[in-house]
């Protein structure tokens, strides 16, 4: 059985074949050596009886060995049959390669055969296209007649028929470009350059001639659909004609190199507000009806018109600096003008209008830049014509003629007026271009508005010296003074006109201060000139002749009422502030010279005698200011009364008290002041005078009083000239 799957296992050997693989010198000995070596190994194995138990396993392993062996030698025989394959098919393919070496030698004597062929090929091809080729050149210069007559249409269809032939003699030719059609190109960019022509006219074409912009799109939208040639570059004629929409309208409005002239930005940008609507309007009734809806023809325009106006603007910036009429102008119009119902945001226009949406004709630094020009050239005109409404009233102080007044008596004068229209009308203006702007001008007024301030208070300051000093006499320097007040009242009660909404009030701090410093500084020239009227009146005051005279009273109180007399033409509550000013400063002037130590009482009927005087200087005081219209409540001249008790005081021990009680009513009396005081009464010792000068610290403390004005502080006693008693106060 196992003989018989061996024989199954061999291979049948093919006949002529006398062994299973070739001849093997060494077989034999190497057979001899294994069959040596097997019996070596049994006869070992078995001469041991014990080993005999384990023949069975041997034999086992004997038949495994046996198999693999056999495996072996089927394998090794199919390695030979492969072998032999493998040279036969290498013996086969040398011989197909020299048979195709010597077809390759055959073919190249076939390749001029070839050759003839083609050119037989291509000749057939012309002789069958001979009659359209000849009649190519005649083509091409009909083609050309119908673009110079602006038959777009005729034109492209005839050009693509030319072109058509050119094509089907590519393929035949291999490519080749015959001579007849070199011109083709030359004819296809003038065609493109006519339907460029016609789209950069849009606008005119579709008022005039809307077939040939109809016919000029057509034309594009037809190339654009064309499916080019490998190795042929696409025309484009689309793109070139959207370019061409562009370019045109781009060269109707801001072709031009030229920029408006200085001052003719205005006219220039009043003429775009009306022109640029209407182009829009034309783009969408007759021009978008001409192109095709992807065009999108009113946003085209509205785009492109907005990209030539932003350009043309930033060439103006980059060019000399505009005046500060053409900055407003340009400020107006771009911010508030251009994107209003009076423009772009017309709701007569689409929404495909809109260019709110695109960047700003003015970048922020544009801006920026314009408003700070705007306001300082608008700061040097206001600096100049607020310096001439000024010397224009400086002028008019040195007159003969009092000044004007106005219908109820007042002091009037236009310069207020002037001052409060220049800056309230660039204030106003500038509202209408942008908040900021305003902010910036309002500043600018106010800072311009003190320095007006300031030359006017200067103004006066040299008036006032030229006229005391002789230099230069004015025939009416206290009226125009008076005047002088009326205008810093007007101005003061109009400052809130130039201040716009939402601005702080505190901003007008520095004005009002201004304002005040010249209220001040006219009522200290006012009171200088009446106290340099009064005060040779009061050098013989005390005097014998004043005890029993009232004759120096009534000198001074018949100037100062010819002094105060035009007071009432100052507006009110001026008027009561210098009428008040002017009663303290006679006041003053009083004490001052009652305390000069020109009279010393030697009697007790003296001291009555000039009690009695200080009561009656008192009531003519209160009756001459009271007729003058000075309110009784802000009289000075109740201090006389004061001092008239402490004169007529019988019993010299209790001056102490009296002190004390004139010390309660005026705080800022001082030991001097009642040491020349008690020098008038002429009869207090050494013991009393210090009794007296203590009860000024040894008394309880003054009352407060609420708006006391100060009296004794300034009256510098005692002196012996008088320099000035006008240190401090409202008008100080």
């Amino acid at each position: 059985m196992e003989s018989a799957a061996k024989d199954e296992i061999q291979p049948t050997l093919p006949p002529g074949s006398s062994c299973l693989v070739p001849e093997w010198p060494e077989q034999g000995r190497a057979e001899q050596l294994a069959r040596g070596a097997a019996l070596k190994w049994a006869s070992g194995i078995f001469y041991r009886p014990e080993q005999l138990a384990r023949l069975g396993q041997y034999r086992s392993r004997e038949s495994v060995v046996q198999s693999y062996l056999e495996g072996v030698q089927t394998g090794v025989w199919q390695l030979a049959r492969a072998l032999e394959a493998v040279q036969e098919t290498h013996k086969t393919l040398s011989q197909a390669h020299k048979l195709l070496q010597s077809l390759a030698q055959a073919s190249k004597t076939l390749e001029p055969l070839q050759q003839r062929v083609a050119q037989h090929k291509q000749l057939q091809v012309l002789s069958q296209l001979l009659p359209r080729l000849q009649a190519v050149p005649a083509a091409v210069a009909h083609t050309q007649t119908l673009i110079d007559a602006q038959r777009l249409l005729e034109a492209y269809v005839s050009l693509r028929e030319l072109e058509q032939l050119q094509e089907e003699t590519w393929g035949p030719l291999g490519g080749l470009e015959l001579p007849v059609f070199q011109g083709l190109g030359l004819l296809a960019e003038a065609l493109g350059q006519a339907v460029e022509a016609a789209a950069g006219n849009a606008g005119q074409l579709a008022r005039e001639d809307p077939a040939l912009l109809v016919a000029a799109v057509r034309v594009a939208e037809v190339e654009a659909r064309r499916t080019t040639p490998l190795g042929q570059a696409p025309r484009d004629w689309r793109q070139r004609c959207l370019r061409a929409l562009q370019a045109g309208l781009e060269r109707v409005y801001f072709s031009t190199t030229v920029l408006p002239e200085p001052g003719a930005l205005a006219g220039w940008l009043e003429a775009l507000q009306v022109a640029l609507p209407a182009e829009l309007a034309i783009a969408e009734a007759l021009v978008a009806p001409c192109c095709p809806p992807h065009y999108n023809v009113v946003q085209l325009w509205a785009h492109t018109l907005h990209s030539g106006l932003r350009r043309t603007l930033k060439r103006l910036l980059e060019g000399p600096e505009l005046g500060a009429a053409d900055t407003f102008a340009l400020l107006h119009w771009a911010l508030q003008v251009y994107l209003g119902q009076e423009m772009m945001g017309s709701l007569e226009l689409g929404p495909d209008a809109d260019v709110s949406q695109l960047e700003p004709l003015l970048t922020l630094e544009n801006i920026e830049q314009l408003e700070a020009t705007f306001v300082a050239k608008v700061q040097a005109s206001v600096a100049q014509w607020l310096q001439k409404a000024l010397d224009g009233e400086v002028a008019e102080w040195s007159r003969e003629q009092e000044p004007k007044t106005d219908p109820s008596g007042f002091y009037h004068s236009p310069m207020p007026a002037i001052v409060l229209q220049i800056l309230a009308e660039n204030i106003r203006v500038t509202s209408l271009v942008s908040e900021s702007l305003q902010r910036r001008v309002y500043g600018m007024a106010l800072s311009e508005l003190g320095t007006f301030l300031r030359s006017f208070n200067d103004a006066l300051i040299r008036f006032s010296r030229d006229h005391l000093q002789g230099d230069a006499l004015a025939p009416h320097y206290v009226p125009y003074l008076l005047a002088a007040f009326n205008h810093q009242s007007a101005l003061s009660s109009s400052l809130s006109v130039l201040q716009p909404d939402g601005v702080a009030s505190g901003v007008l701090v520095p004005v009002e201060t201004a304002l005040e410093e010249l209220q001040r500084r006219i009522c200290h020239l006012m009171l200088e000139a009446l106290q340099v009227e009064l005060q040779p009146l009061f050098a013989s005051l005390p005097s014998r002749r004043w005890l029993s005279s009232s004759e120096m009273l009534d000198s001074v109180c018949e100037q100062t009422s010819r002094f105060c007399g035009d007071f009432w033409r100052v507006r009110k509550p001026a008027g009561q502030l210098l009428l008040a000013e002017a009663e303290r400063t006679v006041v003053l002037l009083y004490l001052h010279a009652l305390m000069q130590g020109r009279l010393v009482c030697r009697s007790a009927s003296e001291r009555t005698q000039a009690a009695e005087r200080l009561q009656h200087d008192a009531g003519q005081l209160k009756e001459l200011f009271l007729g003058l219209g000075l309110e009784e409540s802000v009289h000075c001249s109740p201090v006389l009364l004061s001092l008239r008790e402490l004169l007529n005081l019988h019993d010299s021990t209790l001056l102490g008290l009296e002190v004390a009680g004139l010390r309660q009513q005026f705080p800022d009396v001082s030991e001097d002041h009642v040491s020349a005081l008690l020098d008038l009464r002429g009869d207090v010792s050494r013991e009393q005078r210090q009794a007296a000068l203590s009860s000024l610290q040894a008394g309880p403390p003054p009352s407060p009083s609420t708006g006391r004005r100060a009296l004794f502080s300034l009256v510098p006693a005692p002196t012996p000239s008088l320099t000035s008693c006008l240190t401090s106060g409202p008008c100080s």
